[in-house]
């Protein structure tokens, strides 16, 4: 079998493995619905390709959660300030009103913060961050439910 098939064999295999792994992080849905009953406007924005990030929302049930499901195929994506703004704009908030949560302490925190987002970072491994980050989160939770908290 030539190289470059057995690149693309070890490839697909190794997509698939990490799909069929993947799962949402425990009580994520309960907290979404709560925000949501809370009146929160919520929006989901993904930088992943869009079928494969499509596939997920549907398969996690998502859709219903948030107010405004924005990806990458728009044309932009985080860290750019235009995928925030572009969500506040359809949720009708301001930065001083808006919360960014995520894992990714650039995409979710460094560049939120430049727009004067509150920005979570989301430590659901319970890595942190080194004792020298240049980053600083406005708050750290390792559980969603801590948002409500």
């Amino acid at each position: 079998m030539p190289a470059e098939a057995v690149g693309e064999a070890l490839a697909d295999s190794y997509n698939a493995l990490h799909d069929e792994e993947l799962s949402m992080f425990p009580d994520a849905h309960e907290t979404l619905d709560w925000l949501k009953e809370l009146g929160v406007k919520l929006a989901l924005i993904t930088n992943g390709a869009a079928e494969t990030q499509r596939a997920k929302v549907v398969r996690f049930a998502l859709e219903h959660r948030f107010d405004h499901i924005q990806m990458r195929a728009s044309g932009f994506g985080k860290s750019e300030e235009r995928a925030y703004k572009h969500a506040m704009e359809v949720l009708g908030v301001g930065p001083h009103e808006t919360w960014m949560v995520g894992d990714n302490p650039e995409w979710e925190i460094v560049a939120p913060q430049r727009l004067g987002i509150y920005a979570i970072w989301h430590d659901g491994y319970g890595v942190g961050l080194p004792h020298d980050s240049p980053i600083h989160p406005d708050r750290i939770i390792r559980r969603s439910p801590e948002l409500l908290l």
